[in-house]
Formats: structure tokens, sequence, C-alpha cells
């Protein structure tokens, strides 16, 4: 049920984010409703004014509330009940059986469809395979790498399953870790059309606002060279 005093009220966050220039608004219902309420979902659908990216696991009961809510985008994560938040890549080879009828379905429904994978060119060919329109590549690894030679590693891989992704047809997008420091390294990966980050802006908005947060992160994204 809805509280009447429950704060902060997602639909003032979100506009004041699109306000700022934000392009999407992205949103994790989990199964356990951890993170958002299908209510929120719904009010999101309707109030937003640029598009909502609903990020979910391949479960039929979340399915349901897709294709009842029809999101602009859809992208499918692996669903932990013990982790905090997505740790990493859905394995599109492995769940491929269970993962085709999912994306006919979200496609009925006229829903783009994006596979949060690792940034590997067997993930990659797979995601290209079952016909999804993006991936969105994991660089949580990058961001969590502890050296310089990690990093540069970690920097490589996500830039070849970019440009493999792009020579397959797919979107590329990318989230998890970003922030406003590593960014820098993110505006090395060539392809990319679209950032996911929620965090490190949620984060910074504590200190400067959400208006403030949003543009910074925008300021930093326009470096970009592709």
């Amino acid at each position: 049920p809805e509280s009447k005093n429950a704060e902060p009220d997602l639909i003032v966050a979100a506009r004041m984010c699109e306000r700022a220039g934000a392009q999407g608004i992205v949103a994790h219902l989990r199964s356990d409703r951890r993170h958002i309420q299908d209510r929120d979902i719904e009010r999101l659908r309707e109030n937003i004014m640029t598009k909502l990216n609903l990020e979910m696991g391949n479960t039929p009961e979340i399915l349901d509330v897709a294709l009842r809510i029809v999101p602009d985008e859809v992208c499918l994560v692996p669903e932990k009940r013990e982790e905090v938040t997505t740790e990493g890549g859905l394995d599109v080879i492995a769940n491929r059986k269970t993962l085709e009828p999912t994306v006919k379905r979200l496609h009925t429904s006229g829903i783009r469809i994006s596979l949060f994978i690792d940034p590997t060119l067997e993930q990659v060919d797979a995601a290209a395979e079952l016909g999804v329109e993006m991936v969105e590549l994991h660089t949580g690894s990058l961001a969590n790498a502890f050296t310089g030679k990690i990093q540069k590693e970690e920097l490589e891989q996500l830039r070849a399953a970019a440009r493999a992704a792009s020579e397959s047809n797919l979107q590329v997008n990318a989230g998890h870790g970003i922030n406003y420091k590593n960014i820098e390294l993110i505006n090395q990966i060539p392809g990319l059309t679209e950032l996911n980050i929620g965090h490190s802006i949620v984060s910074r908005a504590m200190w400067v606002g959400l208006d403030a947060a949003v543009k910074e992160m925008l300021a930093a994204m326009a470096k970009y060279p592709g």
C-alpha cells in the first residue's frame, strides 16, 4: 500500500533529472521489491517526459508487470536475492532458452530490449543472435579496478566488446559503478550511445543538489569523443 508519508517523491526527482538534461529514467524492479515498488513504476510511466528504462530479472511475475506497464525499454539483468545491486552481467549463453520467449513477448509489445552483459565477445555474439536491439556493457570491473594495470586490461576488454557489438549492429550502452572520476576512462570506449548512472549522481546530489549533480555528469559526458 502507498504511504501518505513516503519521501522523497520519485516523480519530483525524475522530473528534476529531466529538466537538468537527463535523457531517460532507469528503475530496477526486483522480485522482492527492495529497490522500487510497482506503484512507483506506474507513476513514472505516467509522468516522465523522456523515456522509461525498466531494469528487470527474467522472472514471469516481473515480465507480467513489464507487459502491463510497457516501458520504452527493458534491460534484462541477472537477479540474485543476496546481492545489494547487480554484481555481474547476464549469462546470455547459459540462459538462451529462457531468454528467447521473453524477448519475443517484449518485442510483441513494442518494447526495445537491452541485455546487461559482461564485456566478452562470446556474450556480445550471443546477444546479437537473440535479436535484441542493445547491450549494456557491465563497467563494474573497470570501476573497481585497484591498480593501473588491471584498469588498463578492463578498459581494453570493454573497448573490444563495444567494437564487436557495433559491428553486430547493436546499440552499445554502458553502466555500473560509473562516477565523476572514472567517466574519463568510460569516455575511451568507442561507439557508446547511453550511460546508465544512478548511485554516484544521487550521492553527489547530497552535496550539490540533484539539478547540479545531473548537469555535472552531463558535462563530463559531453567530453566523449565518439
